[in-house]
This record gives structure tokens, sequence and C-alpha cells, in this order.
């Protein structure tokens, strides 16, 4: 197939409606043919067109992240679309590149990921609850392979799998704290009993598998790269010996084309991959990152929570892996965010404050410090409230001055990409800029030093303290041949540390990691930091007690 582009519109209107998800496709050129529709405003774009898409000219890379939040999160997804949209309205061809929301947060304590205010991507519930069914694809993969394994310790275990050496647990897409750690097979004939327990999907393996294969090769061979356990004799064992690696890439096979949907403004975005920052690496696929460099002038993307767990991340697996790097970071503030950090409790964040707001900027200058650390060209963007106050706003440009980065007051929840217009024009001048992106270690640095540098250099840690059992894991990942991977921190999003009430800019603190899990098909290691856990709870109020369907059968509370 030859990669035929139409030509894009430049023609830039704010609709009152969505558009049909052809008319968004052409403007970026893609040919209907090309096109899988799932209702009038959702696609997929067929795998061989964004194969080429993705080999072709790169266009440039906005990378958004933010200072460490406040439960309710800071705005990252809005400010992202308000800068994709202000940036096809100053005539750029854009797209905007997120993760697919997980149910977890929709009805736990977050709520949706389709951003806010006027500022967002649609249609807005289908978005936030089953899309196009990719996050059903991925945990259906995943739980395959531990039917799998069950089944295998029932008819004989011919591998010789040890049961308690089995890494493998299952996944669902719900916050439910109860299904943290399960026993399994009990009651005549059920199989092996056995402990074992639930991760939600966001923080699976196969979800980072999915988000990192470039061709649909490539994921079944990461798939059957996945170490389930080990034998008798200590021997690595990999999902391919079960003959799983087939049947689960079948069940990703539709879900790995990228996902097409639009802004309000009617921007294209590319929404496609979930998985968490905190537990997970956070970032959107490769696929449909390169597909949608491929196609435009400028791709705005997003990486979870704050910049020392998503975009790290994003930096030092993704764009390691992908050859390619941000030619500007933008960092998100809220006025809230730096009270809390400089000490104003959550419930008072709305009194005036300024002395709270300075001393809570040590928190945002340290995530633009980070971020230069990686030779990236770095802005601020104010979030803006309804409730922020001049004097507010000027300090936090008056500190980021002084430390030589600028920061924009952004109003895009209230008024789209209009609102982003000042922090489009600085991005457009800024990327024209080149860049020498440097990953923060090297890959042949070993495991417990890349921890170590992680801790150091991101969080402000005088150092690690390393738990036995995390310690003997270690030895063993690099005994067999891990030591070249990156490492996937999994710790608190509320704190440098891993003390979520540690607030502001800590430094000197020991880091603690209590656990390290290989990720053979992923291609990272794993280091879980003080009390993460990868299943979450819900809130006392979870949002799930106000969602529901009105008389006329619509969905009412979904945010």
């Amino acid at each position: 197939m030859t990669l035929t582009m139409a030509a894009p519109s430049t023609t830039v209107t704010t609709p009152t409606a969505l558009q049909p998800i052809e008319n968004i496709a052409a403007n970026l050129g893609i040919p209907a043919e090309s096109l899988y529709r799932y209702g009038p405003f959702k696609g997929k774009v067929a795998l061989d067109f964004a194969a080429k898409a993705a080999s072709a000219p790169a266009g440039k890379l906005v990378l958004v992240t933010a200072i460490s939040p406040t439960p309710a999160g800071e705005g990252k997804t809005t400010t992202t679309i308000g800068l994709g949209d202000a940036l096809r309205r100053a005539g750029h061809r854009t797209a905007i590149c997120l993760r697919e929301p997980s149910l977890g947060p929709s009805f736990g304590a977050k709520g949706g990921a389709t951003g806010g205010g006027q500022s967002q991507i649609a249609p807005i519930d289908e978005i936030n609850l089953h899309f196009t069914g990719d996050m059903h694809a991925i945990g259906a993969a995943h739980n395959l392979l531990a039917a799998m394994i069950d089944n295998h310790l029932y008819w004989g275990n011919a591998l010789g799998l040890h049961p308690a050496s089995i890494a493998w647990r299952r996944v669902i897409d719900l916050n439910d704290r109860a299904l943290r750690d399960v026993v399994i097979g009990l009651g005549s004939g059920n199989g092996m009993v056995r402990q074992t327990g639930f991760d939600i999907t966001a923080a699976s393996e196969v979800m980072a598998i999915f988000c990192l294969a470039r061709s649909l090769a490539e994921l079944e061979q990461r798939l059957g790269d996945i170490v389930i356990g080990r034998d008798k004799a200590k021997r690595l064992v990999r999902a391919r010996e079960l003959n799983a690696a087939g049947a689960m890439a079948v069940l990703l096979k539709d879900a790995f084309a990228p996902n097409l949907v639009q802004t309000l403004e009617g921007t294209p975005a590319f929404v496609h991959g979930g998985p968490f920052a905190n537990i997970a690496h956070g970032c959107n696929t490769l696929l449909a990152t390169q597909t949608a460099l491929g196609l435009a002038d400028f791709v705005v993307t997003e990486a979870g929570f704050g910049a020392d767990l998503g975009a790290e991340k994003f930096l030092d697996i993704k764009c390691r892996l992908g050859g390619f790097a941000p030619s500007v970071c933008v960092i998100v503030v809220t006025v809230r965010a730096l009270k809390m950090h400089g000490g104003v409790a959550l419930r008072g964040l709305a009194e005036e404050n300024a002395q709270a707001v300075e001393a809570g900027c040590a928190n945002l200058l340290r995530h633009v410090g980070n971020m230069r650390k990686f030779g990236l060209q770095t802005l601020v963007a104010i979030n803006r409230f309804a409730g922020d106050t001049p004097t507010e706003l000027a300090m936090i440009q008056q500190v980021c001055a002084e430390a030589g980065v600028r920061a924009i007051s952004c109003t895009h929840f209230a008024k789209g990409g209009e609102g982003a217009a000042e922090l489009a024009d600085a991005v457009a001048t800024l990327a024209k800029a080149s860049t020498t992106f440097t990953p923060l270690y090297p890959d042949a640095m070993n495991l417990e030093e890349k921890i170590a540098t992680i801790a150091r250099e991101m969080y402000g840690a005088a150092g690690i303290e390393l738990e036995s059992r995390a310690a003997a894991q270690l030895r063993g990942f690099t005994e067999a041949g891990f030591a070249h991977l990156p490492v996937c921190m999994a710790k608190t999003q509320y704190s440098f540390s891993a003390d979520p009430a540690l607030r502001g800019a800590p430094s000197g603190f020991t880091l603690p990691i209590r656990e390290v899990r290989l990720s053979a098909g992923a291609g990272f290691i794993v280091a879980l930091c003080g009390d993460t856990v990868t299943m979450p709870g819900l809130p006392r109020q979870p949002a799930a007690e106000t969602i529901f369907l009105d008389a006329a059968g619509e969905i009412v509370g979904l945010s």
C-alpha cells in the first residue's frame, strides 16, 4: 500500500457539534479506506497505514507533564488538549496523543480522563467507559495466560513450574482492594490451591507490552517473552513455553490499531493504551505516538502524574525504545497544588496565601530542574482557576523567571484553545531550537545503581534502602541477563519521596524499595517503593455512587 495523504485542512472552526470521524481523519490525511469506524465519532486507523505513517519524517513532539499533584489532579490532560487546540488554531497541523481512561479512577476518586471544561476529547462518556474495547481485550489476554498457567498445573505440570514462584497474577479494570491477595483452587476438582492476587488492568505487563510494541509481530514476540515463574531447577519459564502468546496476540489484534477521536474543537486525538504512571510506565502507545508524528507538524502528548514519575518513564523507557525525544516539555502547575506543597491544608486551598504559593514553588522548580537534566527545553503552564488571585499568579511567574523558565497563565478550561494561545506561541517558538536529549542513565549501568540514580537525581533522595527480598530479586534478575533493562518506579504520585504526606521538595531521605518485579516482555524492571500497591482501592465515597442514567437514558455524573 502507498501512503497517500489528503491535503490537511487549515480552516479552523469551533464546531457546535462533533464532526464525523471521517472528517477528523481527513484533516490528518488518513484516507477513508484506512479508517475503521466505531460509531460516528470514533475510529481505528488501519495497522498498515499506521505503520507507514510511523516511518514518515517526524513532526515536533511536545511533552506535557506536571508538578506533584493534589488528589484531584492539576489538569494535565486538559492542558494537553487546550495546547493542541491552540496550536491548530495558529495554523499548525496538530495531533494529540493521550492514554485511554481506566474504569478504576472513573468510578473511584479521580473521575474520567478526557480533560475538562472547553478542553476535552469526545465523545466523553464513551471514551471514559468501554471506548473501543481495548482495555477489555488487554484484560482478557492477561487473564487467558493466568488461566493457562493454572490449567498447566492441573494437568500434571510438565514444565515443572514451582507454584510458589509463579509471578503472574490476574487483573480487572476496577479498583477492588479485596482482590489484592486471594486464594484460588478451593473446592474439589478446581485445581491447585495457591495464593495469588489481582492487579488493576492498567498495571498489567500486557498493557505495557501493548504500549511499547511497534508491530503485531513484535507484540506476539514480547508476549512470548513474559516470565511467568521458575521451574524447580530455578530456570525462568516464559509464556511461549505454554504456547500462550499466539492466542493472547489474537485477542489483542483489533485493539492494537490506534484509536482516533477529536477534541471539542475538532483537533484529531489518538487515544490508545492506558498504563498508570504511579504503578506502571504512564504513556500512551508507542505506535500511536509514532503514527501521529508521521502525520502532523506538532504532536502534543502527556505523561501521567508528576514529572518525577510519568515524564521520567516517558524519557527513560519510551523515548529510549522509540528513538525520539520531545522538542519542548510543558510542566503544568496550579495555585492550589503550590499552596498544598507550601503547607496549606487541602481543605483551605481556596484561601489566598501568596507565601504558601512561593514556598510550594520549590516542588515546581525541582521538576523544572529535573527536565533540564534530560536536555529538554521547558515551559511552565499555569492552569488557572477562577479563584486564583493576580498576586498568586504573579508570584509563580516571578519565581519561574528568576529560575530562567517562562511561566504562562492559561485559561483553556474556560476558553478552549483560545485560552492557551500564548502557550502555543511559546511552544512553537521554542520548538525551533535544537535540543540534545540524554537519558538519565545508560543501559550498561547496573540495576541497583539505576534505581539509586533515579532516587537521587529525580527525587532528591540521599540513597535507597533495598529490603532483603528486593536485593535478592535484583541479584537474580542480573544473573539471568536482565541488567541492561531500564527501570520503572512504582511510587506515590503525591510526593518526591515514598511518603505521600511529605510535601514540597524534600531531600536527604532514604527511598525504601520493598520489591522488584521483572517485566521481561515489556522490557523493564519494576521497583515498588514504600507502600505502593498495584491494585488501588475505592475511596470512602466513590464516584460510582453518583453516576446513573436519567429518565431519557443519558449518563449523569461521569466526568
